[in-house]
């Protein structure tokens, strides 16, 4: 059977290279452990890392084709992200600009989370751990 150490990261294609870069880095808190210019194929490469683990790769690339994800598509549904304090994480996201769906709670788990979307319109969920 196939063993699978972790996920290593996820690729992001954006529209936008310097919207997306300041969202993940600035607003999300990424940090930037590398940034490669590929002239042959006029796209940037961004390797972010999140408390010190590489995570995502946000690449650019010239007139991407849009991809829906609203609702419910095929494919990735959305990417989430823990957080210790759902309510401090949502005023420093709003206090940035970014909306936020109203807070749901996991039937499951009892655990609260809430959506909201990056620069492509990609959705992005804070759970609370």
């Amino acid at each position: 059977m196939l063993q699978l150490a972790a996920v290593h990261h996820i690729a992001i294609i954006c529209s936008d290279y310097e919207a997306s870069k300041r969202f993940y880095t600035e607003v999300l808190g990424f940090s930037v452990l590398g940034e490669y210019y590929r002239a042959e194929r006029q796209s940037y490469k961004l390797d972010l890392a999140l408390n010190g683990a590489y995570l995502i790769e946000l690449f650019s690339f010239p007139n991407p084709p849009k991809r829906p994800s609203r609702p419910e598509s095929a494919g990735l549904r959305h990417l989430a992200f823990a957080v210790t304090n759902l309510d401090v994480a949502i005023t420093d996201l709003n206090v940035k600009g970014v909306v936020t769906e109203p807070v749901r709670v996991d039937q499951h788990t009892g655990r609260r989370f809430t959506f909201f979307a990056d620069p492509d319109d990609l959705p992005l969920e804070l759970y609370e751990l």
